[in-house]
């Protein structure tokens, strides 16, 4: 997130890095990212803060856990994983109600941007370090990603709502306005969500969001993936749908796992992507905030999101 959590006193990261053994110096504050909030401590450790009221604790708690017995057990070296505290945990309460913490080495490396165009190299490469974690056998931590949209309640709840104000700041009401004029194109679409979801095929382990945001390029071709927050077990085509571009892709990834990808399950996942933003961003206009350059880049994420559905 470019904004810092207003109500969140950064001097409680301090006390807290001691949990792992790390008396920092100095903590800046990095402005990487969308949903969480990140530090940069004595230039080695990247720490990362998570909202548990939007994210549960216990969901984001057996992620956290996945990420590290994929790294630790299962040998994944392209996981980076959070370190585990002095008394084995990946994820710490900072207060009592609202905010954790987790804790990541600091890799070298280029990340990418969420959009970016991949090149036929990269995104075969790509397809290898998912193919290899698909063939993994999930650690007994792996949440279940159901193909529900999470948020669907919220969605449906708002659509049913434009016809009266909305609170919480200066986006809510032209919020009200976009999603009413979309509200056909949201009811077909999420009846088209239910359609495609009757038929999936058998889960593996999935990264969630492997888009080029969330890709490390640490030179001499090694690619690392990061924000194993969306972690679970889930069917390929979750993780496919942001990376196969090409039937030369889906070939590959054929030939790395002898499982062909199921075009329809590349659709579904494409589409729950999409509404699953339009719900975030509603929740997210639809509570307290500002004019700020996270809520004008949220604005513009519902904006597209919604031409995208239309079209």
């Amino acid at each position: 997130m470019r904004d810092r959590p207003e109500d969140l006193d950064e001097e409680l990261l301090r006390p807290a890095l001691r949990e792992w053994g790390v008396d920092a110096v100095t903590l800046d504050y990095a402005p990487v990212g969308f949903g969480d909030y990140h530090w940069v401590a004595d230039g080695r450790w990247f720490v990362t803060v998570a909202d548990v009221r939007r994210r549960p604790y216990d969901g984001l708690q057996m992620a956290m856990e996945t990420a590290a017995a994929l790294r630790e057990q299962a040998g994944l070296g392209f996981v980076v994983a959070p370190l585990r505290a002095a008394d084995g945990t990946t994820l710490r309460r900072l207060d009592r109600h609202r905010y954790a913490m987790s804790v990541f080495p600091l890799e070298d490396g280029a990340s990418g941007h969420f959009g970016e165009e991949r090149s036929p190299e990269e995104r075969g490469l790509v397809i290898d370090l998912l193919a290899e974690l698909h063939r993994t056998p999930p650690p007994i931590s792996t949440p279940v990603r159901p193909v529900q949209l999470a948020g669907r309640a919220w969605l449906e709840d708002a659509i049913r709502e434009t016809n009266r104000p909305w609170l919480g700041g200066p986006y809510a009401e032209p919020a009200r306005a976009l999603i009413a004029g979309h509200a056909g194109t949201l009811r077909r679409r999420l009846d088209e969500l239910d359609r495609r979801a009757e038929k999936i095929g058998e889960p593996v382990v999935t990264h969630g969001e492997p888009h080029p945001g969330n890709l490390l390029r640490a030179g001499a071709g090694r690619l690392l993936l990061v924000d194993w927050d969306t972690v679970g077990l889930a069917v390929p085509e979750r993780d496919l749908m942001h990376v196969a571009k090409t039937s030369a892709d889906l070939d590959r990834y054929a030939d790395a796992t002898s499982r062909v990808p199921d075009p329809a399950a590349l659709e579904l996942y494409r589409l729950r992507w999409a509404l699953d933003d339009v719900a975030e961003f509603v929740a997210w206009f639809r509570s307290p905030h500002g004019r700020t350059p996270d809520a004008e880049q949220s604005w513009n994420g519902l904006t597209a999101t919604l031409e995208g559905l239309a079209r």
